[in-house]
């Protein structure tokens, strides 16, 4: 996932995520930081909102189903990770993956895992807290590989 399919993401789901929030036009422009008339223009489609708005939609509305739904989890993780490449987490806490997510190899409790909308990588320890994130392939089964010898010894 890319900068181009966030932004589009979260301009087709703007709406539905201020008709879930009970917001009028008014108070969501307000919210973002944009126009009235701009946020009418992104709704109606007509053009797509900008990397600092979708950032807002993303960070603002990080628990809305309809986002989650359509990024595949958590909005601000893909925000971050087209940012950063990787993301080695201080410990955060994570539902699991049982939705969004399919195990590519489990040992030991932990899980590497690949999302199913987003394609991305992570890995979570025992307690499903979130060790790593990458779009890398190759950096998630090095750092995989690394937490498999660790537990074996």
């Amino acid at each position: 996932m890319n900068r181009e399919m966030i932004t589009q993401i979260a301009s087709d789901s703007v709406k539905l995520i201020r008709a879930e929030n009970d917001f009028t036009q008014d108070k969501m422009a307000e919210i973002l930081g944009i126009s009235k008339k701009t946020l009418v223009q992104i709704e109606k489609g007509r053009v797509l909102a900008n990397w600092t708005t979708t950032i807002a939609i993303c960070a603002l509305f990080r628990h809305s189903s309809t986002l989650q739904n359509q990024i595949g989890g958590d909005p601000m993780e893909v925000i971050e990770l087209t940012a950063h490449d990787v993301i080695i987490s201080t410990k955060e806490k994570t539902m699991g993956g049982y939705i969004w997510w399919r195990n590519v190899e489990e040992w030991k409790g932990h899980r590497l895992q690949q999302n199913h909308l987003s394609k991305h990588y992570r890995i979570l320890d025992d307690e499903n807290y979130r060790l790593l994130s990458t779009f890398e392939e190759t950096v998630a089964k090095e750092k995989w590989s690394a937490i498999k010898q660790t537990l074996t010894s």
